[in-house]
């Protein structure tokens, strides 16, 4: 199965805050998928063998004390009556047991508590509970399935916990960016809040196999900050010492993702300048392709591709309306909504008065 990472809260609460200090630091901190989000990931891989039983899942952060009118918790599966928001949908994460049916605790399993979790509001607290513990018993024999309802409880209370930190440090944070930057002591204070929260409820092994992902991005975060706000830097400096960072990272998927993201930036500022200087079709697929990979290159040529050939019908479209105008403007309106459907489909034309809208603006800033 591949592994997957989310971007933990921390870094996105940072990096919405970095949102309003410099656009640069957009560019070098947009996440893929918000961990405060309650939305299940609905890919899935299963694998039966004698020594695991895998599945995969998103991360809810807050809202764990709600109320519903749904009171039948009685499971065999866990997947009786599912909440609208995983109908449809296939279990994410993973139990994994060794050859002594001993627990062997992973990333996998805290998305597979986040993929139950991420359903409330549909359902109260007590149905969650219920219907995780009768997923896991069904699934998985003892004494791992008692191990595994174990550190859900823990984790429960674990989010109930660090709801309340967040809330603490929320106006802090708010504070500190009215002055333009964020207050690194803050952050150092919650990260430290958080690490303490997390000793006080797992081992060391739970701690490792959940949070080591997070604890990475957040390190990332923390550290272009830190480059960010130093005054005594000039842009190529810090651009220089991000690179730097980046660099001395361990090689895996957490350094891809992050180079990958970091190169948003330059591609997109690359392109414009080689596209304003006339740069082919294939110059641009080049510097793509060494900034994101053979397969984005080729994703993106084919966009371009497609937003010309959308641009010149555009343009048609906009001439022979400004005709029709001209010559009929009472009766234009019939002849105009024929000719968008010649021209376009459905979805190219709720487009158009968007499209209008940023050429307007093109044209004005010229």
């Amino acid at each position: 199965m591949s592994k997957k990472y989310r971007v933990p809260y921390f870094a996105l609460v940072i990096i919405a805050i970095v949102i309003a200090v410099t656009i640069a630091v957009i560019l070098w901190f947009k996440p893929d998928k918000s961990a405060a989000t309650v939305l299940a990931d609905t890919s899935t891989t299963v694998s039966n063998g004698s020594t695991n039983a895998m599945t995969d899942m998103s991360d809810p952060y807050n809202g764990l004390e709600v109320s519903s009118t749904q009171t039948n918790t009685e499971f065999t599966t866990g997947l009786e009556r599912l909440p609208s928001s995983l109908q449809g949908t296939q279990v994410d994460g993973e139990i994994i047991i060794d050859d002594n049916k001993q627990l062997v605790v992973t990333e996998g399993l805290r998305r597979l508590f986040d993929y139950f979790l991420s359903a409330m509001g549909e359902e109260d607290e007590a149905t969650i509970l219920a219907r995780v513990e009768s997923y896991i018993r069904h699934h998985t024999p003892e004494p791992a399935a008692s191990q595994a309802v174990a550190i859900f409880n823990q984790y429960v209370s674990y989010l109930k916990q660090l709801s309340k930190i967040e809330a603490s440090y929320g106006n802090l944070q708010l504070q500190a960016t009215k002055a333009g930057a964020l207050d690194l002591n803050v952050v150092g204070q919650r990260k430290q809040d958080v690490s303490n929260l997390r000793k006080q409820i797992f081992d060391d092994e739970t701690i490792k196999a959940f949070f080591s992902s997070d604890d990475s991005y957040d390190e990332y975060s923390v550290a272009m900050l830190e480059i960010e706000q130093n005054q005594l830097m000039s842009d190529m400096q810090k651009n220089a010492a991000r690179q730097d960072y980046v660099s001395r990272m361990p090689d895996g998927d957490i350094k891809s993702n992050i180079k990958q993201q970091a190169n948003i930036g330059e591609l997109i500022e690359r392109t414009e300048q080689m596209k304003a200087k006339g740069a082919s079709a294939q110059e641009l697929y080049n510097m793509r392709r060494e900034l994101v990979g053979a397969p984005a290159a080729t994703r993106l040529a084919k966009i371009d591709v497609e937003d010309a050939n959308f641009d010149q019908r555009f343009m048609q479209y906009q001439a022979q309306k400004q005709q029709l105008l001209t010559q009929n403007p009472d009766n234009a309106q019939i002849q105009i909504n024929q000719l968008e459907q010649q021209l376009f489909d459905d979805a190219e034309r709720k487009r158009l008065t968007g499209y209008a809208a940023l050429k307007q603006e093109s044209l004005d800033s010229n």
